[in-house]
């Protein structure tokens, strides 16, 4: 027999030996020796009053019964000689895409424009340290994407989308910890989610499938309203039969080259603003109700803002606590900031993604002769200005909170985990009103709902503008391009998706949707 409870502990009594069995037994009425087995399904942290309380969902296992093993079995098989998909990105739409591919019988021919995850490394070095950015091969691009060396969050709304378990446990089946399958906030961390994404390579190669690194496409041949071939940097030519899109939202000259061809593209709505960043001490003691230093059984305290400003949207986005800023750029001449956090969460520093909702047809009017590239060039224009403010190299333009709220240029800056350094400089008047009049409302709101988040020791730094798509690629219930067969858009760059888990649920929907038109 296997009873499901919900437990609350208060956080001085989980030291306690056998702590779980023991409010287990005392929840179900039964002694500790009636129980066989606990399986831990979910954690999470209550701590909205002093008093924290942990929050256990458990399974208690009774009668001799015993804890199952993962319910999920991932039938790969030899595809070598099966009929070829080709997915063009590896970031976690290509890379689920790939996997579920193997597991219907299908080769993944998978065209990847960066590098391989090890390799990729000297680039990340490149940009923080010497301020040159490889267009290839940078925090956006490169083998398992953006996610890689960005963060490794996996918390996801998209619960409708997918089945969200399986993708954690093919996660658990590559190297990730099975803490995330507990966890009500899982995150892998930056430091070992490299391995992960390896380790999904080589199943891909071992079951036959393809990997091509450093393959950008630059071009489609498309008869008849089908799509033909792909053509790639070197000037090879792949003929093909299904393509799933999954380039990431920052891939555009994907979307130049769809325009260019009269292919159906849409504007969409996403959400511009800035990072900011907080000695993460600050953030514990108002989360935690602690002023000097939290439990050591707690995690680097986190934060969920929102706020209504001027009937738009301003909220945190990508919050990172105990990480660091790390530039996103993909091109030179553009300053893009970002935010990730190693797995233990034990820099000194929380940053935050804080940005403002972009109705694309009501708030970029100047932009409007641009058509569907109205929100793509208008986040353009905001990066090359934060590249100019931040003195012409990947030096990033800041500001003190406060100083930045009440509109005057900070005197100095406080200490940053962002590598390739900062400036200082007058965001406050640089980020256009419909942005920056927003942020400075909807700080001064955020300083209210916690008290101590509006400081001085805080800094706000320029510019978070790729935190979604600014464009969607069409596609109908059958998830194919109403315009072009055989091509499936796919996760963020399609506009599907909107993280690790949702991009990955929609690889899998995606590759499942091209084999149903084979």
């Amino acid at each position: 027999m296997i009873k499901e409870i919900q437990l609350r502990i208060k956080i001085q009594d989980t030291t306690q030996q056998n702590i779980l069995n023991k409010e287990s037994a005392r929840h179900l009425g039964i002694t500790e020796n009636d129980i066989n087995a606990i399986k831990v399904l979910r954690k999470s942290i209550d701590a909205r009053k002093s008093q924290i309380i942990f929050n256990y969902k458990v399974a208690v296992y009774l009668n001799n019964e015993e804890p199952k093993p993962s319910e999920y079995i991932f039938a790969y098989k030899d595809v070598s000689k099966a009929k070829e998909i080709h997915i063009i990105g590896f970031g976690p739409a290509g890379m689920y895409a790939a996997l579920r591919c193997i597991e219907l019988g299908f080769k993944p021919v998978v065209l990847e424009r960066g590098k391989n995850v090890k390799d990729r490394r000297r680039d990340l070095r490149a940009i923080n340290q010497f301020h040159i950015v490889n267009k290839d091969s940078n925090y956006c691009f490169g083998e398992g994407g953006a996610g890689t060396y960005s963060d490794g969050k996996l918390y996801t709304r998209s619960l409708k989308r997918g089945n969200v378990r399986r993708i954690f446990e093919n996660l658990v089946y590559h190297g990730a910890t099975d803490q995330i399958l507990v966890d009500a906030h899982p995150h892998i961390g930056t430091n070992k989610l490299p391995t992960v994404v390896k380790n999904i390579r080589e199943t891909i190669l071992k079951f036959g499938g393809e990997i091509h690194f450093e393959s950008r496409v630059e071009d489609f041949t498309i008869k008849e309203n089908k799509i033909c071939a792909i053509h790639l940097q070197n000037n090879k030519e792949i003929t093909v039969e299904s393509v799933i899109l999954a380039t990431g939202h920052s891939a555009r000259d994907i979307y130049y080259l769809l325009h260019r061809k009269n292919i159906k593209l849409e504007a969409k709505s996403f959400a511009m603003g800035v990072r900011v960043e907080h000695p993460q001490q600050i953030i514990d003691s108002i989360q935690y109700h602690c002023k000097s230093g939290r439990n050591e059984l707690l995690p680097p305290a986190s934060y969920s803002l929102v706020q209504q400003v001027k009937n738009r949207g301003v909220y945190s986005f990508c919050m990172c606590p105990g990480g660091f800023i790390v530039p996103a750029a993909t091109e030179n001449g553009e300053v893009v900031v970002n935010g990730m956090s190693p797995s233990k969460r034990n820099s000194e520093f929380a940053n935050s993604g804080i940005v403002v909702e972009i109705n694309v047809e009501k708030d970029l009017q100047k932009y409007n002769h641009l058509g569907v590239l109205k929100g793509l060039e208008f986040q353009k224009d905001l990066e090359k200005m934060a590249f100019m403010a931040g003195g012409g190299t990947q030096t990033a333009p800041a500001q003190r909170l406060t100083d930045f709220v009440e509109g005057k240029l900070s005197t100095n800056l406080n200490s940053t985990s962002y590598q390739p350094g900062l400036k200082s400089a007058p965001l406050h008047s640089l980020l256009p009103s419909l942005i920056g009049s927003r942020l400075r409302t909807g700080f001064e709101a955020f300083g209210k709902k916690m008290r101590g988040y509006y400081t001085n020791e805080a800094n706000v730094i320029g510019v978070e503008s790729r935190t979604s798509s600014p464009i969607k690629i069409p596609r109908t219930e059958a998830l194919e391009h109403p315009q072009i067969k055989g091509l499936f858009p796919c996760g963020e760059g399609g506009g599907y998706a909107g993280g690790i888990v949702s991009a990955a649920m929609d690889g899998e929907r995606c590759a499942e949707a091209a084999i149903a038109t084979m």
